[in-house]
């Protein structure tokens, strides 16, 4: 059992008691226009590079300012490193001296969102919506036109220039 998973049934444990529905506030957006992939556990250990299967499949967070993307200023979109499905455009992109890519937004319908308790508060994790591949976060302290930061692992993305 990875850390990320201890915690979350921690956090189940503590919570379940108090007569919180830990699912009440999620959220799915359910894909359209395209068909959802869905692989074995092996099958994803051989198309994905180690660092990308334990971001995109088993939810962990890469370390901070350790993207190439941080810098990425080009013209062109980012795809899913597991199956390509574009999620942002690069004007949509933005730096939040977070150390990860930033987005104020994601192509709708391309991504699906859940509450994540895996840091004792609720968080709102977003998906790949084809593949289910794990991205990152989507926080409401960014900038406008939408107020929210989608906070991306770059391992979890592929850059395709314009």
């Amino acid at each position: 059992m990875n850390r990320r998973r201890f915690l979350a049934a921690v956090t189940i444990v503590t919570l379940a008691p108090l007569g919180l529905n830990i699912n009440a506030g999620d959220k799915v957006k359910r894909s359209g226009g395209f068909k959802k992939i869905h692989k074995s556990e092996d099958e994803w250990r051989k198309l994905l590079t180690e660092e990308e299967f334990e971001v995109l499949r088993e939810e962990v967070t890469e370390q901070p300012g350790a993207s190439p993307l941080n810098g990425e200023k080009r013209a062109g979109t980012y795809v899913c490193a597991a199956c390509a499905l574009p999620l942002f455009k690069s004007e949509w992109k933005f730096e939040s001296g977070t150390g990860w890519p930033s987005f104020y937004t994601a192509i709708k319908d391309h991504v699906k969102t859940k509450t994540d308790y895996g840091l004792f508060w609720p968080r709102t994790e977003y998906h790949c919506a084809r593949c289910g591949g794990h991205q990152g976060h989507v926080f409401d302290d960014g900038p406008q036109p939408t107020g929210q930061r989608w906070c991306n692992n770059g391992v979890a993305l592929d850059f395709k220039p314009a």
